[in-house]
Parts: C-alpha cells; structure tokens; sequence
C-alpha cells in the first residue's frame, strides 16, 4: 500500500493516467463547488480553504455555469451550431451539447480538456452521443488540438465555429497566451465568435477586489493556481474581434445586466473575429 491507501498498482495507473492525487486541480475543485462527485479528498481540501477566502466562490462557479447556457443560446440563435470547448472540465449538469442538441440536433460540439479524470468522465457522459467528441490535449497547442481525430474529424472548420474558452484562461499562466488563441481564432471560418469569461481583481469595488483576490489566494499550492489580469489584458485576449453588446462585463450582466445579482468579480464577453 502508499501512504495515501492506494495500492501500488492503483498509484502506477494513476501515474500513467496522468492523474495527480497530491495536488488539487481546478476542474476537480469546479466540479466539487457544482455539487459534483468527480473529485479526490484533496480537491475537497482546496475547495474548502478557497470557500474560507471567498464564501462567494460555490457562487461564482454557478453564476459562469449560467453564462455558458446564456453564452451557447445566443450562439444558436446566430445559427452557430459548431463548438470547440476548450478546458471543458468535468461534465456536469447544463453541459454545452446538452443545451445545443436540445435546439439543434445537428450541431456539433468538441471537448477539449487536459485532466485526465475530466476526460474519463467525459467519455463516459457522451458514449453513443453523435455529434459529440472529448479529446485529451493541452490547450497551449492549437495546432495539436485542431488536428485531433476528435475536432478534425468533428468540425467543419470552413463553416462558423463558437471557440468557448469559459473559466479557463485565467488558469494559464503563459505570456504567449494571445497569440495563442489567435492561431485558433485564425484557424476558424467566417463568422466565428470567441465566448470568453475571465477572473479579475480590475474592478472599481475594492471589496469586488478583494473578493476575488481572496479567490486566487485559495488557490495556491493547487496544480492550477489562478492569474487575475486587467481588464485591458483580458480585452487583448479576445484580439481585435469586434466585441457583441454589452461588451466586457460582469458574469451576471451578460448579455443584459441583473441589478438583482451580486457580481461575481469575473468578466465575460463575446467577440466575432471574422
């Protein structure tokens, strides 16, 4: 047995899984806050020390989980009906081909995800799902990603695609991180749009601020520590895409704004890019 109660065995498969048990990850702690049960003790852990920094984070994560469901009707009602969900995480309830093929069965929608128990489990939420795929990838390499049997053989990329990337980026570190996803943008045919949401301490609230701030403290020492950038910067990750109306805005005030709901102290936007 380890330490930790596994057998060797289990901890090898682990290992060639790529699973981490030690450190927790941000689509385990995600899907934890979601109510969710693909999750280690040790994500619980992290979960519970970011709830102590910010009560409002289970909050947060529900307020994104609507915006993506907002985010693809609006998609489907331009008569987008392809996705390339990068950073799907763990599926859960209001999954994006859930929302789409409940309007259009023949769209198309591409999970990409890095974290190997957000793979697994995704592969067994959408088997015998046509028009749906998972692949496993790092999403710092399009040319990869776009070339994988999953999207290459899934998304006519000729044809107008919704690149979501929704509470994901702020969990990449790399400076390279928008000429990145403009090898995506530019890699997508006429009519695409990039569907964002981004943490950020760049708020005129000081106590928005510090909400948020408190967030990415919860963070540390996880596999995937939080980046907050400006809202200039999170602007610069969308290119020079024409941004849809309201602009870059508050989670909850996307795409009208809700008096009646706290902000979340994270930035969504959508933006047409050809």
């Amino acid at each position: 047995m380890t330490d930790s109660g596994r057998t060797w065995r289990e901890a090898e498969q682990a290992l060639e899984a790529g699973i981490d048990f030690d450190r927790a990850n941000a689509a385990r702690i995600y899907d934890y806050l979601l109510g969710g049960a693909c999750n280690f003790a040790v994500d619980r852990e992290q979960a519970a020390k970011i709830l102590t920094q910010n009560p409002d984070m289970a909050y947060v994560c529900r307020a994104n989980r609507d915006y993506l469901r907002r985010a693809v009707d609006w998609c489907l009602a331009q008569g987008i009906t392809q996705f390339l969900d990068l950073g799907s995480g763990v599926p859960t309830a209001g999954n994006v081909h859930e929302i789409a093929l409940a309007h259009r069965p023949d769209a198309r929608v591409a999970y990409v995800d890095f974290e190997p128990v957000a793979v697994a489990h995704a592969h067994e939420v959408i088997d015998g799902i046509e028009g749906v795929s998972v692949t496993r990838a790092d999403m710092r390499d399009p040319e990869a990603v776009l070339a994988a049997p999953g999207v290459a053989d899934l998304l006519d990329l000729d044809r107008p695609v919704a690149l979501l990337t929704v509470a994901v980026l702020h969990f990449v570190p790399d400076a390279a991180l928008p000429g990145i996803l403009a090898r995506y943008r530019a890699a997508l045919g006429p009519g695409s749009v990039h569907v964002m949401s981004h943490g950020s301490a760049d708020h005129d609230d000081p106590e928005l601020a510090a909400r948020t701030r408190a967030i990415q403290d919860g963070y540390r020492g996880s596999a995937t520590e939080v980046v907050l950038r400006s809202r200039a910067a999170i602007r610069e990750l969308l290119g020079d895409g024409e941004l849809v109306a309201p602009g870059l805005v508050d989670i909850v005030d996307w795409p009208t704004p809700s008096p009646g709901e706290r902000p979340t102290g994270g930035y969504a936007a959508i933006a047409r890019f050809s």
